[in-house]
This record gives C-alpha cells, sequence and structure tokens, in this order.
C-alpha cells in the first residue's frame, strides 16, 4: 500500500492534482462496498476516502446523510468496516483515509480506535466535529501508530488560524471549500483560489479540496491550484442513480473524466 506522502509527491511528478474519490463504507450495502471501492481504485483514483457512517452527520448534506442512514439500516458496524478495508488489502493498493465523527472513536477508545485504524490497512484519518483545541490526545495516538491526523480547514477560518492548523498537518491539509455541508455544487466560491493558492503557500503539508465539487471540469479547474481534489456527494448520486443491477459504470466514466481534467490542468 502507498502511503500519503508517497501519494502526494508522485502527483506533485506528474504535475497534477491528487484524485480522491469519497464513498460511505457499507454503502448501498456491505456486500457491494467492495466492488465500489474496486471501481475507484481501477478509474483513477489516488487516495480512497471512507466514510464511516454516522446516526447525526452535522458536516454531511443530503446526499451523504441518506447514504449513511441506509448503510446503517443494513448493517454497517464499525467491525464490519474494519473488516471490509482490511478485506481489500491485495486489490486496492491506493492509501484509504477513513472519515468518522468523533463520538464513534471516544465510544471505542481513542487508542482502541487508531489502532484498528493501523492494523486493517488505514492511512490517515479525519474527524471534522473534532476541533484541534480538543484533538491533542488522537493526534499523539496517530502519531504513535504512524496513522496521519488530517486537520480541516474552511474558507471562514481566519488566516492566522488556518495556518497554525496546517502546521501540524499529517498527510494533507483538508480545505472545505464551501461554507455549510457537504454537496455538489454548481459554481465554486469566489474566495476558494485565492484562499487555498495563500495557504499552500505557508503549509508544508498538501492541500486537498473537498465539499461541493460536482462535475469532472470543476475537479479540473480546482486541481489546478490545489494538491489534491475530494469528489463525495457526486459519486454517491451517480451509485444511486445506477439502480438495483449496478455496474458503476457511470461512476467509472466520472472519474476517469475527472483524472483527464486533473492532468490538463497544468
Amino acid at each position: 500500500m502507498t502511503t500519503i506522502a508517497e501519494t502526494f509527491a508522485k502527483c506533485r511528478d506528474d504535475n497534477r492534482a491528487a484524485l480522491m474519490p469519497f464513498i460511505t463504507c457499507g454503502y448501498p450495502s456491505m456486500r457491494e462496498f467492495p466492488s465500489i471501492m474496486k471501481c475507484l481504485s481501477t478509474s483513477g483514483a489516488d487516495i480512497i476516502e471512507v466514510g464511516f457512517p454516522h446516526s447525526d452527520p452535522l458536516a454531511d448534506g443530503p446526499v451523504i446523510q441518506r447514504a449513511s442512514h441506509l448503510a446503517l439500516e443494513r448493517g454497517f458496524t464499525v467491525a464490519k468496516g474494519f473488516a471490509a478495508i482490511a478485506s481489500l488489502r491485495r486489490s486496492v493498493s491506493q492509501s484509504i483515509v477513513v472519515m468518522c465523527y468523533a463520538n464513534i472513536i471516544l465510544r471505542a477508545g481513542i487508542n482502541s480506535f487508531v489502532n484498528r485504524c493501523a492494523s486493517n490497512n488505514v492511512s490517515g484519518l479525519i474527524v471534522p466535529d473534532m476541533i484541534p483545541e480538543e484533538s491533542s490526545e488522537l493526534r499523539i495516538a496517530c502519531r504513535k501508530h504512524g496513522i496521519d491526523f488530517i486537520p480541516l480547514v474552511t474558507l471562514t477560518s481566519p488566516p492566522e488560524r488556518a495556518l497554525s492548523i496546517a502546521s501540524d498537518a499529517s498527510g494533507f491539509v483538508y480545505f472545505v471549500s464551501v461554507t455549510g455541508t457537504t454537496g455538489a455544487r454548481a459554481t465554486m466560491h469566489s474566495d476558494l483560489k485565492q484562499q487555498v493558492t495563500n495557504l499552500r503557500r505557508h503549509s508544508k503539508a498538501p492541500v486537498a479540496v473537498g465539499f461541493g465539487v460536482s462535475t469532472p471540469e470543476m475537479a479540473g479547474k480546482i486541481g489546478a491550484f490545489s494538491d489534491g481534489v475530494i469528489i463525495g456527494s457526486a459519486i454517491l448520486q451517480l451509485i444511486d442513480s445506477s439502480g438495483s443491477k449496478r455496474n458503476y459504470s457511470s461512476v467509472s466514466k466520472f472519474l476517469t473524466e475527472a483524472r483527464m481534467n486533473l492532468e490538463s490542468q497544468r
């Protein structure tokens, strides 16, 4: 398995941003999840972000909320999630980053949860509802187990705070490109390019942009000024619209086009 640092280094050598699709673990079912992961892996993904479902996903918009609720209804558990990721060790070579809410980690115990990440093919961890001031114990545990703890910076973060957060980042900085929850948007925020460019200029860690990326073309435009582009809701919508006989060709086409756009933007 390639590390996150190695992945971004290779993308820099290729003069492009990393393609980073998101999928909810256990959606549309635990049985189908490995097939979707393999589709992402073979369609141009550099890093794959896996969201652990939560009953109250505060940072997520309606598409990911729905996917989380369905995954929980259809039997997702943290244990099953880790087992599914571990089972993909031989077929998915990309780094896998888990995004989950703090309550899931605290319920399991910080050291126990991070140890399970390390033991089950997980390279990085994102906790969207844990502010830096409350994350010291988790960051220490991640460092101990070789897991990248990935912080979030938002459009409304004051510049000094954004730089402070980025200075302690491991793996990459997740730049939230919209105000509000996740979900595909038709346009980029007017300040996005300037803020990401400024942060990249001062951050030692790569800066990846997520939330709101709706088309392969938008992915390419964002990739022109960032180190990575994270795409979630748009992919889940394609999975949802594929019907009961899922072959995920629309997902593969979307990601292939996004990768082509990333390669042509610099």
